[in-house]
């Protein structure tokens, strides 16, 4: 019998004790998931280098052994304000805080110290890829007329597959996303003027590396690096100039929202954000638009973003 690409299960919890299962349900820890792909066995062949009296191949050893694991999920919050949404715990591998304020808000922020891991089980068929001490990095994308979406980039420590049942998971935790649009996505500002935007990212751009030494393997992020990159209609000079901002290195808040019924709004923010150059125009419909990028920055220290749900 072959395997089915389309029966997949993809679980991930919070790690306890980094590296140990901290036993997944799929009734608890089910992700939905889409454009799932993985590199179960990423490494490196260590070629022995044995001396021969003949031609051939040499045999090598497999090391330093991870797993690379990519995926998508919708980007829409609980249904509950001051519940968490149920891809929390990704983000939580991805570097970020979460502070929960009961029946108001859910907020991330990202960290520098005490970043936590997940554990992930992910079944093709009855074939299952564990992946444990796994940390990654995280990209929000709002297109207009598009879904809101995460995009994940995750690196774990090996084990070897297995043939096990794959547990039946329960995924109504995750909520319907609202299209984004002008209806459902009130309000993008840079420095307070209003855009017509196009399409919008944040991408967490963490340095995730992994590090296999004697005496300790793990997955750590070593560093964030921000960055906001938006097409929006271009507008004068003398209502916004990202040009003259990007030569004077000035600082500037980035906000946008999505959503508007409690426990399904999007809050991003960016509050000390900076212009890159900008790279010229383009045009869409007969109209001018730019497409810009910015940096994230720090002010005082992990406070170059927050994501509330509200």
């Amino acid at each position: 019998m072959p395997i089915f690409w389309r029966k997949q299960v993809l679980l991930a919890k919070i790690e306890t004790t980094y590296g140990t299962d901290p036993t997944l349900t799929g009734a608890l820890n089910a992700i939905l998931a889409k454009n799932v792909s993985i590199s179960p066995m990423d490494g490196s062949d260590v070629s022995r280098d044995l001396v021969t009296p003949y031609f051939g191949n040499q045999p090598s050893i497999p090391a330093d052994l991870h797993v690379s694991l990519n995926f998508d999920t919708e980007l829409a919050g609980s249904g509950t304000a001051g519940t968490a949404p149920a891809w929390g715990p990704l983000l939580r591998a991805c570097g970020c805080a979460e502070v929960l304020v009961a029946s108001t808000s859910v907020t991330y922020t990202p960290i520098t110290d005490n970043i936590e891991s997940v554990y992930f089980k992910f079944w093709v068929g009855g074939t299952l890829h564990a992946i444990k001490g796994a940390r990654g990095s995280a990209k929000l994308t709002l297109n207009a007329q598009g879904i809101p979406m995460i995009s994940w980039t995750f690196m774990g420590l090996w084990v070897a597959p297995d043939e096990v049942s794959a547990a039946v998971p329960t995924l109504t935790a995750f909520k319907k996303p609202r299209i984004v649009n002008n209806a459902n996505t009130p309000a993008f500002t840079v420095n307070s003027v209003s855009l017509v935007m196009r399409n919008f990212t944040l991408d967490l751009a963490n340095q995730v590396e992994p590090r296999m030494l004697v005496g300790s393997e793990s997955v750590l992020i070593t560093d964030h690096r921000e960055q906001i990159d938006f097409t929006c209609e271009a507008v004068p000079v003398s209502i916004l100039d990202p040009y003259g901002l990007a030569n004077a290195q000035t600082t500037v808040p980035v906000s946008l929202v999505h959503g508007t019924t409690a426990g399904n709004i999007v809050s991003l923010s960016a509050p000390t954000a900076q212009f890159k150059r900008p790279t010229g125009y383009q045009q869409n419909q007969g109209v001018a638009e730019w497409p810009l990028s910015m940096l994230a920055l720090p002010n005082v220290g992990n406070d170059q973003f927050s994501l509330a749900l509200t």
